[in-house]
């Protein structure tokens, strides 16, 4: 836990290649001077199942951004990826565990944020969005099935290069964000986090009553939940607000 005397201190390890989280995460604390964010990026260029997209996501080579991270003294460290989405929650539990084991301190994962958002909020079907190729995403239903989660409609936009997903625009979201919630699932879910998935949320919750759930904000709320700091401005999707 952060003293009295000092901002909390959030670590993330990022993606080489995102350029969406950084600026977008520090968009959603906005004037809020309670918190700081420190990254570490790993090498990260495509998103694919095969065994060279795979390595990218090592676990010796997030344990090394982490040490680094603690050495800033943070107080959580989160895999700012999700990977753990097609390779399994497993994967990020382990890898999760290997993190406070080796440093000391708390750690997430996307994909454990959301899992963890999912269990607060009573969420059970989803509407997934999300830039991969339908391959990936039919892997990322299957693994969320393993957890409980049934994908009850799914948009991919067939992109590989992680560079291209944080130049996917509203346009280009808005007409799959609205027939993914017109099918009335729990939530509707950006899954990427460099997809500017969190600008579109509010838009879409009031345009269709449907929660939306974007991989950038859900890793945040549950650092800041992690840390013990208050969550997150409603204008990033009204679930991330609820401290339930």
């Amino acid at each position: 836990m952060p003293s009295a005397t000092r901002p909390t201190r959030i670590g993330m390890i990022v993606p080489s290649s995102n350029t969406c989280l950084e600026p977008q995460s520090y968009r959603i604390l906005g004037e809020r001077d309670d918190v700081t964010i420190h990254f570490a990026r790993i090498p990260v260029t495509r998103i694919a199942l095969d065994k060279s997209s795979d390595k990218q996501f090592d676990a010796a080579v997030m344990g090394s951004a982490a040490e680094l991270l603690a050495t800033a003294d943070v107080d959580v460290i989160a895999w700012n990826g999700t990977s753990g989405s097609w390779l399994g929650a497993d994967h990020d539990r382990q890898l999760a565990a290997e993190i406070k084991d080796a440093t000391g301190i708390p750690a997430t994962t996307s994909t454990l944020a959301y899992l963890e958002a999912f269990k607060s909020f009573g969420t059970e079907r989803i509407g997934l969005f999300t830039p991969y190729t339908e391959d990936v995403n039919l892997a990322i239903m299957a693994a969320y099935e393993r957890e409980g989660i049934k994908t009850i409609g799914h948009r991919a936009l067939g992109l590989s290069d992680n560079e291209s997903f944080a130049r996917v625009t509203d346009d280009e979201m808005r007409p799959g964000s609205h027939e993914l919630a017109a099918a009335a699932p729990d939530a509707v879910i950006y899954l990427c986090t460099n997809l500017y998935g969190a600008n579109m949320a509010a838009e879409v919750e009031a345009g269709t009553g449907v929660p939306v759930l974007d991989s950038v904000a859900v890793t945040l709320w549950h650092c800041l939940k992690i840390s013990g700091s208050p969550l997150l401005a409603p204008r990033w999707g009204r679930l991330l607000g609820n401290a339930s």
